[in-house]
């Protein structure tokens, strides 16, 4: 007697002669790793028999998904030639494909559709001329091929890669459009011994349970089941072995810098009102920043916690008309229900200046880290939320150019030497610059924005002896450059693979930096 699911599996696996442990996982309706422990079982009692193999399986990165969508350059050029010149021709001026490349492309991928042309075969270049091998038609249909096999990769998730021609999978490859890993595949497959007791009707289901309860001893029900033998010597599944998220560990990593640079971490809330986003940091409410385009607003409640009274009566002056800090202000009516409006924080500012207006005059350095919430679209280099760091040095001798030394020495803490300042403009700091590194794939990247606040917003938080130097930094781009990642969205990445090569890259960058 075995439990009905057990009797279930045996008969799947009768029926079909040998199967798949993911097609019977998909019969019975459990997960394979579930699944797995009751084919221990199995095999122990001599039922059946596991055999394993190594399979490798094709999988889409996010460009090949992406030209699974919108189509494969090259086949997007040659559409658009047949179009305007015909399918039947064979051959075609190089400075007439250029002109049609250049109407949908950049300059540069240009020259990197044309080499994969060469490369794959479809056309050679012959001075100022282009010959294809074969009609124009004839390439393009070569061309749906390949298209055809990453729209299958993009509905079915993977393909055995012996499914795939080994030309086009070298190529997808070298253009990193695919990616291969391996799996163990697992069949199933009954032992003599099953079969003649299946035949035979000497495995019958009944109901297994493995604990005895009072209600089934007093209902005479254990006389009418099996127990369930615990049986220790049945393997348990392999648990991966787990990593931090690499992004995760980066963060640790940068808090640990500050705090080496004498600074002390502090937090603040995530939904904010617009009073300690933008009002307090002078930024006038008629902003192209505080519209919906740039902000995420609450709906429900649309308005959060006043600060006190005299607090919003000073920033209220230094908006209108200067207040006392020697300014005109913006000169237009300051409006409190809009400085209480609720938003997702568009900048980590919003907590260093919580803390300076709570602290006020004095020798000190905070810092804080936190996602911040923009409506961005998402590309390679932009992303809806992502980490930014912020912090502000306070004393009465710092000067501008501590500012600088500070955020130069905590780069090249992280083994980024490459790094270069130049003047910005900001709403709420003068003298005012922005940090860039350089990044191998992407060059220049800016990283920070930086410069010391203006008395419109040290004044209304009693600051006036000291200066406070600020900077807001972010951290992704930090991320991508010390990892020489070229897009943001990997960041977030759910590939498993592709998470461990960057927890393996950042642990071997930061090895050698600290030696």
């Amino acid at each position: 007697m075995l439990p009905e699911e057990y009797v279930n599996i045996l008969r799947i696996v009768f029926e079909k002669g040998c199967v798949s442990v993911d097609e019977v996982a998909s019969t019975v309706g459990r997960d394979v790793s579930s699944l797995m422990r009751i084919l221990g079982e199995l095999e122990f009692r001599g039922l059946i028999r596991t055999l394993r193999s190594t399979i490798k399986l094709v999988e889409l990165t996010d460009e090949g998904l992406n030209y699974s969508e919108v189509g494969l350059p090259e086949l997007r050029l040659l559409n658009y030639v047949k179009e305007k010149y015909g399918p039947n021709i064979s051959e075609i001026s190089l400075d007439d494909v250029l002109q049609c490349c250049r109407e949908m492309f950049s300059e540069k991928m240009c020259s990197i559709i044309l080499s994969n042309l060469v490369r794959s075969g479809l056309c050679k270049v012959e001075g100022r001329v282009i010959k294809f091998s074969g009609t124009l038609s004839e390439v393009v249909e070569r061309l749906l091929r390949k298209q055809k096999i990453l729209e299958e990769l993009k509905n079915v998730g993977t393909l055995d890669a012996s499914n795939v021609p080994p030309e086009v999978l070298q190529e997808f490859q070298k253009r990193k459009l695919v990616r291969i890993r391996e799996r163990t595949r697992i069949v199933i497959e009954l032992t003599d011994l099953c079969k003649n007791l299946l035949s035979s009707g000497k495995i019958v289901p009944a109901k297994v349970i493995t604990a005895l309860t009072p209600e089934i001893l007093r209902s005479g029900e254990w006389s009418r089941v099996v127990l369930k033998e615990f049986d220790l010597n049945i393997q348990v599944p392999e648990a991966p072995l787990s990593i931090p998220h690499f992004m995760r560990e980066f963060l640790e990593i940068i808090r640990d810098i500050f705090v080496e640079l004498g600074f002390e971490e502090v937090h603040g809330p995530i939904c904010e009102i617009e009073f300690w986003n933008f009002d307090t940091l002078f930024q006038a409410q008629d902003h192209p920043a505080r519209e919906v385009h740039d902000t995420f607003f609450i709906k429900h409640p649309v308005q959060g916690h006043a600060p006190p009274v005299d607090l919003l009566e000073k920033v209220r002056r230094v908006h209108e008309d200067g207040w006392e800090t020697g300014s005109r202000g913006w000169r237009y009516k300051w409006s409190p229900e809009r400085a209480l409006r609720l938003i997702l924080r568009t900048q980590t500012t919003a907590v260093t200046i919580r803390a300076l207006y709570e602290r006020g005059e004095g020798e000190y350095r905070i810092f804080t880290i936190g996602k911040v919430f923009r409506p961005e679209t998402l590309d390679p280099k932009h992303a809806m939320e992502f980490y930014q760091a912020d912090g502000i040095v306070v004393g009465r001798n710092v000067k501008f150019k501590h500012l600088l030394s500070i955020l130069e020495t905590f780069v090249k803490k992280l083994g980024i030497e490459k790094v270069m300042f130049k003047p910005a403009y900001f709403p709420f700091t003068c003298p005012s610059a922005e940090g860039y590194i350089w990044h191998e794939k992407l060059g220049w990247v800016e990283f920070v924005g930086c410069g010391v606040f203006r008395p419109e917003v040290t004044y209304p938080a009693g600051v006036r002896e000291c200066k406070v130097l600020a900077f807001g930094m972010g951290l992704d781009r930090l991320a991508m450059t010390l990892l020489e990642i070229d897009d943001i969205r990997l960041i977030h990445a759910r590939d498993v693979e592709k998470l461990k090569e960057c927890y393996s890259k950042l642990i071997r960058r930061l090895k050698i930096v600290r030696s």
